[in-house]
């Protein structure tokens, strides 16, 4: 089936996109450092909205950026035009094809404001609008449902936010990414199991906190989109604040825990959770954290800062074999198609 066979890819996807576009990405980064760049906005839609949250993350711990997510509908649907001095803009689009992300690069672009797209298609509207191109190499990505191309855009936005302060040791660690997906990917039978047991699940939370609110938010969509799964996101100091009410014992809650300095907080929920008698699914690297699962999911040690590369591997294996107990079709989930034109 299409939709595994390219979460599969997604090791050598991030080898080759790591290899090849480096050169690019370096001199990105150096027009980027030419240029008076005081703040950045991100345009994107659907899976690229929580690679570009991950952007707000990675942009703001290490290059001191401040990061917005753009509101295309106030150019394309109410006619005006913030004013983008001294912005960064970046479009990120699997397809490069969504109308309304491809108008704020161009609005931003009229305005001389330095423009980048991320996307899988060099000859997509999105890549003819902006002023650099970074493509991710992911190749064909037929399954409707997106595996191979996020953890792509992840990896270039990761690459650029390096590239930014030339870091070597980033870059290393940057390297040793292909090996933490593939060894994410042998939690395959783990999660198997554990999506059988759910088979019957109709609502869940997902929880995760700063990186790795991304990953939350990534992890629920597969779930919604491919196995119809009710499954809603929260940051977990969100979730304090008034969702936590709606757990009774065996609501399901998955949640990944990385290590680092939301760990603490994330294991804090964690242990009102198994309080409250919830039915925990966790993925982390960290002891703490699995000791209050019912499905630990460990994962490959990594730096909080790229461990969203691989830590949405488990959840996207999870959406896959949930579909499949539930008897439906994993690479085309009804009422959507894998372009959509938005405006």
């Amino acid at each position: 089936m299409s939709m595994r066979s390219e979460l599969g890819e997604t090791p050598e996807v991030v080898r080759s996109l790591i290899e090849k576009q480096r050169g690019v990405i370096d001199a990105v980064a150096e027009a980027i450092q030419a240029r008076p760049v005081d703040m950045v906005l991100m345009a994107a839609r659907g899976t690229s909205d929580h690679a570009a949250i991950y952007a707000q993350y990675i942009f703001g711990v290490y290059n001191k950026l401040p990061v917005a997510l753009a509101a295309p509908s106030i150019h394309s649907l109410y006619g005006v035009a913030p004013r983008l001095r001294n912005a960064l803009v970046i479009g990120v689009s699997q397809s490069g094809q969504s109308p309304d992300v491809v108008g704020v690069v161009q609005e931003a672009r009229s305005q001389k404001a330095l423009t980048i797209a991320v996307t899988n298609d060099v000859k997509s509207p999105l890549s003819r609008a902006a002023e650099f191109h970074i493509d991710i190499h992911a190749g064909p990505e037929r399954a409707v449902a997106a595996t191979k191309t996020y953890v792509a855009e992840l990896t270039a936005l990761a690459m650029l936010s390096t590239a930014l302060d030339d870091d070597g040791l980033a870059r290393g660690q940057l390297a040793e990414v292909p090996e933490a997906i593939a060894a994410a990917l042998g939690l395959e039978a783990i999660v198997e199991s554990a999506a059988k047991e759910q088979a019957g699940m109709r609502r869940a939370v997902v929880l995760g906190r700063g990186f790795n609110y991304a990953t939350a938010l990534e992890w629920s969509l597969k779930l919604k989109e491919m196995t119809y799964v009710l499954a809603d996101a929260y940051s977990t100091a969100d979730f304090e604040h008034g969702p936590i009410a709606m757990i009774d014992p065996g609501f399901v809650v998955h949640a990944i825990a990385a290590e680092g300095p939301t760990l603490a907080e994330v294991c804090s929920v964690l242990g009102r959770l198994r309080e409250a008698g919830a039915r925990l699914v966790v993925a982390s690297a960290a002891a703490e954290a699995l000791a209050f699962a019912d499905v630990p999911l460990r994962l490959p040690a990594a730096p909080e800062w790229l461990s969203p590369l691989s830590a949405i591997i488990p959840g996207q294996l999870f959406a896959y074999h949930l579909a499949l107990a539930k008897r439906l079709d994993t690479d085309r989930p009804r009422n959507i198609e894998k372009v959509t034109r938005t405006r």
